[in-house]
């Protein structure tokens, strides 16, 4: 399926890589691109071939600054709004991110501001230069966040999302570190490091990395007693791949996974 303008797709090692590729608009999010993107995340969930998945952006002055606002001038901008944030026959862009079932990573340069921002947020792992920027505007201009919300306070103390969300102030790469939106800062060629990150998940027992996830997700609001028996699947322990790690760490080669 083509994709739209500002969209790029790119499956090598068994990493997807989709590019936010707009840098003249700051990389802003298109009604199409959005629509598009959930497919994609749904279509790299589903491929066996793809382990890890690489979230980036074209150009140093963004990694993505929101909506496009031009997009809320159009014919069908108010049916979209009215359908927010999760009505509508389509699923939400974030809600199909983090329930991809694949490990998924951001590498974040510049400005990542509203939906971009959520971008990020609905990344298990976010990497982000030393200019980046990040930050929740709606509070300003009267829309939502719907999606972070939810997830901020998930993330980092509540009081900090409440700060975050009822300014709308942008806040620094150090700040989001300190915060712990962000797993690296990273001075020079933050895709470099996301994809060196991406290649090291992938070299790793794609069942047993499949199933952190899961069971993270699952059990993140339980008891300790009720989590620790969540029974994830597939289950690792039972997997040809278990067999084949033990026989390469003990024959000390490279271990050759089959995701079963």
């Amino acid at each position: 399926m083509p994709l739209p303008d500002g969209l790029d797709l790119d499956v090598h090692d068994n990493i997807a890589t989709i590019t936010l590729n707009r840098p003249s608009a700051l990389n802003t999010l298109t009604f199409e691109m959005i629509d598009a993107l959930t497919d994609l995340y749904d279509r790299v969930d589903r491929d066996p071939d793809v382990l890890v998945v690489l979230l980036t952006a074209a150009g140093t002055r963004a990694f993505c600054a929101g909506i496009d606002v031009k997009e809320l001038k159009n014919a069908d901008a108010q049916d979209r709004l009215a359908a927010m944030p999760m009505g509508g026959p389509r699923r939400n862009l974030f809600e199909v991110m983090t329930e991809c079932a694949k490990p998924t990573v951001a590498a974040v340069t510049g400005l990542a501001l509203g939906a971009g921002c959520e971008l990020a947020l609905a990344s298990d792992i976010r990497i982000l230069a030393a200019d980046a920027r990040m930050g929740l505007p709606e509070a300003k201009v009267g829309m939502g966040a719907n999606f972070a919300s939810h997830i901020l306070p998930r993330l980092i103390p509540r009081g900090l999302a409440f700060e975050m969300l009822y300014t709308g102030r942008t806040i620094d790469a150090d700040t989001a570190h300190t915060w712990g939106l962000a797993n690296q800062l990273v001075d020079t060629d933050v895709r470099a490091k996301a994809e060196n990150m991406c290649r090291t998940i992938a070299s790793n027992a794609p069942l047993t990395v499949r199933r952190y996830k899961q069971v993270i997700a699952a059990g993140a609001d339980l008891p300790l007693s009720a989590a620790m028996r969540i029974r994830g699947i597939p289950n690792p322990y039972t997997s040809a791949d278990r067999t084949e790690g033990l026989d390469a760490m003990l024959t000390k080669r490279s271990p050759q996974w089959q995701a079963r």
